[in-house]
């Protein structure tokens, strides 16, 4: 007898797992932050990264792209995310940085692994309001450990950045979303 799943479709269960997998790449950096950080100290090797993980983003935005045929309306609002989100990211320091591309990645997964979930036949009051508090809570856990780890500092402005980030994933999806219908 074929034992029941958790998941109401493969779909669902491969967003869970990229939801682990990108929790699992933000929690590592309570203990591998500090080593990595002297690592790339470096501006040469900084100033690599930062532009290998602006191809990589720029990459998935194209592939997307490709796979989902946008409108002209749809490349529109796109375009006008994309420039929100980088007129933000300009203005915000390093670590904030590193908040609003973690969170946001973060809240896009958990976000469509719920709505996947209810557009299922599971009831989801608000997959929006689901997927928002359940990636803050797990960035509150991540702010909550770094008050016990000695060379990483508790901020509640971090809470804030996470929130911020997430609430500009799930609204920038959800306006996406009704753009495409």
């Amino acid at each position: 007898m074929k034992s029941p799943s958790i998941y109401t479709s493969q779909r669902e269960k491969r967003l869970w797992i990229w939801v682990v997998v990108v929790f699992v790449a933000i929690y590592s950096g309570l203990f591998l932050g500090q080593p990595l950080a002297k690592l790339f100290s470096n501006q040469q090797i900084g100033i690599f990264i930062f532009i290998a993980g602006m191809a990589l983003v720029g990459a998935t935005i194209i592939l997307h792209a490709f796979r989902t045929r946008p409108g002209k309306t749809e490349l529109t609002v796109l375009l006008g995310i994309i420039a929100v989100y980088v007129l933000f990211f300009l203005r915000l320091g390093l670590p904030e940085r590193s908040h609003l591309m973690e969170y946001s990645v973060l809240a896009i997964f958990v976000h469509k692994a719920i709505t996947e979930r209810a557009n299922n036949g599971k009831r989801i009051p608000n997959p929006a309001i689901v997927a928002f508090l359940i990636t803050l809570l797990i960035g509150v856990v991540d702010e909550c450990i770094q008050l016990v780890l000695p060379y990483r500092v508790f901020d509640m402005l971090d809470i804030v950045f996470n929130g911020i980030a997430i609430a500009m994933a799930i609204g920038s999806a959800i306006l996406l979303s009704r753009v495409r219908k």
